[in-house]
């Protein structure tokens, strides 16, 4: 077995896993390497060749291959180590060695801090209990991005997608594209769980419905699928089968969710936060294992790459600092969320630092509400927000003084106030 030592070990060469090596490499860590199972960089991005990428980061409209390959380069320029068709095998968290291994056989790298960028995954069809038979043409949204858009295969002629997650809504307007007819998207949900951009660019401008409260309840077809029997929701979210009704169709899409990859922060004892799936951070995104990092949409699903890029950025600069000896303060505030805030990332503060940025969603839409942070009771922050859903990640950014009145509290309140759900 081969074995290497390296400063930084960094797992996964999608957008945050670059974007943490850039970082990490201009705060001046240089002793590191990426480890990528793919035979190249750029994660999902490379199937994703609509636009809307880089607004935030480049100030331009990138395709996702396009933002990859600046990216791409930009590591490359700065001749940072990748391997490639490099699967990671375990992570052992408490030694920070890796195992992985390649076509030249296994590897265990023993690193002084590991950044965990691994993305995340689609939720699959036995996690949402549709009834019916398993013939041909059910596709995860993104399993059938990949084949039109990597492999050039032709899936379907008439479809019906069951989900409002942004792949779903993106695929129902790249099967316009191909050819084919797009029945509808059904929602379980009263509202989109997609961005508001994604409903009118992908349904709206080609006339596709959007059915709210509505799911599938039956996949029929015996080798390929030929129809699906879908039905409305009550309040509860069960089906009202009175309303079901049947819609001829030779391929169902599922856009089902997200779920961040978090089998190698498992096995590296990294405690995991139960409302994201990832794991559970400080500020500076170290995880409750000491020199284990996470970033990206395995730390939480974000809704756009230029936020993945610009918290990974940061969470590679953390861990440059770490490995020069600069550790945060070993006491940390919890972060408690309340009033139909889901989730906050970090959920866990220093008590020293810098200005401190959170991202969090909420748990359903709400309209005309403040989003407000309180330190030991005292609103220190708070905006006003037309309206709130949680197809659209939040981002509070404090000031010098604010931040230092967060840090210095004893406990930090983050809460949406006077909402009125819709």
């Amino acid at each position: 077995m081969k074995e290497l030592n390296k400063d930084i070990v960094i797992i996964g060469a999608g957008p945050a896993g670059l974007a943490a090596a850039l970082s990490a490499h201009d705060s001046g860590a240089r002793d590191m390497i990426v480890l990528e199972r793919d035979e190249y960089s750029g994660g999902i991005l490379n199937q994703c060749i609509h636009n809307g990428f880089g607004l935030h980061t480049f100030k331009e409209e990138l395709t996702g291959p396009e933002y990859a390959a600046r990216f791409s380069a930009m590591v490359e320029e700065r001749g940072i180590a990748c391997l490639f068709g490099t699967t990671v095998l375990s992570v052992d968290g408490g030694q920070k060695t890796v195992t992985a291994v390649n076509r030249d056989g296994i590897m265990k790298i023993h690193a002084r801090a590991i950044i965990l960028a691994c993305g995340c995954r689609e939720r699959p069809r036995g996690a949402v209990n549709i009834a019916g038979t398993r013939p041909a043409g059910v596709y995860s949204a993104g399993t059938a991005q990949r084949l039109i858009n990597i492999d050039g295969k032709h899936i379907g002629n008439d479809v019906f997608i069951l989900g409002s997650g942004d792949i779903g809504l993106i695929m129902a307007r790249r099967m316009i594209f191909e050819g084919a007819r797009v029945h509808g998207v059904a929602e379980l949900m009263p509202y989109s769980s997609g961005l508001n951009r994604n409903i009118a660019q992908c349904l709206d401008d080609f006339d596709i419905p959007l059915m709210l409260s509505t799911t599938v309840v039956d996949i029929r077809g015996r080798n390929r699928v030929s129809s699906v029997v879908v039905a409305n929701v009550d309040g509860s979210k069960k089906p009202i089968m009175s309303t079901a009704r049947e819609i001829p169709c030779d391929t169902l899409l599922l856009s089902v969710g997200l779920l961040p990859e978090n089998e190698l922060a498992s096995s590296a004892g990294v405690g995991l936060c139960r409302a994201t799936g990832g794991g559970d951070v400080d500020d500076t995104f170290m995880t409750d294992t000491d020199g284990v990092f996470m970033c990206g949409n395995c730390l939480h699903v974000h809704d756009l790459v230029d936020y993945v890029s610009s918290e990974s950025a940061a969470c590679g600069r953390f861990a440059a600092q770490y490995v020069a000896g600069n550790k945060a303060d070993g006491q940390k505030t919890e972060v408690c969320v309340t009033g139909g805030v889901r989730y906050c990332v970090p959920q866990r503060i220093s008590k020293s630092g810098g200005a401190l940025t959170f991202r969090m969603r909420v748990d359903g839409v709400y309209r005309k509400c403040r989003l407000a942070v309180y330190a030991d009771g005292k609103e220190v922050f708070a905006k006003t927000r037309p309206i709130c859903t949680l197809g659209e990640m939040e981002t509070v950014e404090l000031n010098a003084a604010q931040s230092d009145a967060v840090r210095g509290a004893r406990s930090v309140e983050i809460k949406l106030i006077k909402a009125v759900e819709v």
